[in-house]
């Protein structure tokens, strides 16, 4: 596969591909990720399919400019990588923020998008079918307090990248989750500045942009104007959510054509490099079905 950063526009964005004669996949990570965290699931679809796993803007080694995170510009960012490339027809298979952006793209490019992986966008933050409960002021201070704890984070520094994967290996070896492909993905997650210092690949900045613009989505409007066949796979902690499971059906009924699989024991986000398998073998099950 060719891994290399493609002008689209003002920016640059870093994407992995192996585009064949064959139905390509577009394949969009979560907040806070990378390419590389598909490492586990592409051995089980790069042979009858023409991938494409880009890092969306503000991650990875794609460009990180001072504003454009509502995930309408980061699928705008997608719509004009695909027509670089030159392909005008994809599946899209999108985690968490990348499944945000996946809806996006769809609902705007309907003749793009023959269908959708969605392992996120099943509910909104606020409003009728958000998570959080509560009166309109209620909403608004908490927009209040979570925006002021956005800005209080501080970013760790590390003196190196084997220090940072060390610190995760251990927290995850604790949880039973370690494995390869969580390496992979934390060994690409750090980027180095000119004092030799390391931080993450996802500035702030761009987290905050990010978050607060994703408070104010409905994605119910989304999915009324999607036409093609969407797969949800929910978390388990996700499908034993009552809130979270009724806005995942509300959004299902305003579809065509859907399915819901779920993975035992799944992580949201995580669910791809926590069990690969598994994941890749859902994405099989469905995007087979629509050749």
């Amino acid at each position: 596969m060719i891994e290399e950063r493609i002008s689209i526009g003002e920016i640059s964005i870093n994407a992995r591909y192996s585009l064949k004669d064959k139905p390509v996949i577009l394949l969009l990570h979560f907040s806070g990720g990378n390419l590389h965290m598909w490492d586990g699931v592409l051995p089980q679809l790069e042979q009858d399919y023409s991938i494409l796993a880009p890092d969306l803007r503000g991650h990875g080694r794609s460009d990180k400019p001072e504003t454009g995170y509502h995930i309408d510009e980061m699928a705008e960012d997608m719509y004009q990588l695909l027509r670089h490339l030159q392909v005008d027809k994809c599946h899209v298979v999108g985690s968490s923020m990348g499944a945000q952006v996946a809806v996006s793209l769809a609902a705007a490019h309907p003749e793009l998008v023959a269908s959708l992986v969605c392992e996120g966008a099943l509910n909104n933050e606020f409003g009728e079918y958000g998570i959080f409960d509560g009166t309109a002021e209620a909403v608004e201070q908490r927009k209040v307090q979570l925006r002021a704890e956005l800005e209080e984070w501080k970013e760790p520094c590390y003196d190196s990248v084997e220090s940072y994967v060390a610190q995760q290996r251990a927290e995850l070896t604790a949880e039973g989750l370690w494995n390869e492909y969580f390496c992979a993905f934390y060994t690409h997650s750090l980027e180095q500045h000119p004092d030799g210092k390391y931080t993450y690949c996802y500035p702030n900045r761009v987290r905050i942009e990010y978050i607060v613009k994703y408070w104010e989505l409905s994605f119910e409007h989304y999915y009324q104007t999607i036409q093609c066949p969407v797969l949800f796979l929910p978390s388990e902690a996700e499908w034993n959510d009552e809130r979270v499971r009724s806005s995942l059906n509300d959004f299902a009924e305003r579809l065509d054509s859907y399915e819901i699989a779920r993975i035992p024991d799944s992580l949201h986000a995580y669910v791809w490099m926590q069990l690969p398998l598994q994941a890749g073998q859902a994405v099989r099950d469905f995007l087979d079905k629509q050749l």
